[in-house]
């Protein structure tokens, strides 16, 4: 059964930190782009960073704050968050998909497996 679940939410205050975990079953992590998103109330799910092997990509909202990595032996990838603000509050999303080019993409319509999400709130 392909599953991926996700961890590591919860509440931080301005300008902290946090690493969100999201575990895979059911499938080999390493041979898909790996894409990060989030929602936020009454806004459009946003793409946050994307990773493939040829490839990362980070939103303007997400560079030089966050950063992904992976652990293949454990077939998990992290999302470390720093600089943390308000307007990062979400429900942060993990998934994955096959590039068919290689290159990864942002948009969650290229994604088919995805997790349950993670609530992020930023506040004082």
């Amino acid at each position: 059964q392909v599953q991926l679940v996700e961890s590591g939410g919860g509440l931080v205050q301005p300008g902290g930190s946090l690493r969100l975990s999201c575990a895979a079953s059911g499938f080999t992590l390493d041979d898909y782009a790996i894409g990060w998103f989030r929602q936020a109330p009454g806004k459009e799910r946003e793409g946050v960073l994307c990773e493939s092997k040829s490839s990362t990509y980070y939103a303007k909202s997400a560079k030089g704050r966050f950063s992904i990595s992976r652990d293949n032996a454990k077939n998990m990838v992290y999302l470390q968050m720093n600089s943390l603000a308000p307007e990062d509050t979400a429900v942060y999303y993990c998934a994955a998909y096959l590039p068919p080019w290689g290159i990864c993409s942002t948009k969650s319509s290229d994604y088919y497996y995805w997790g349950q999400g993670t609530q992020v709130t930023v506040s004082s």
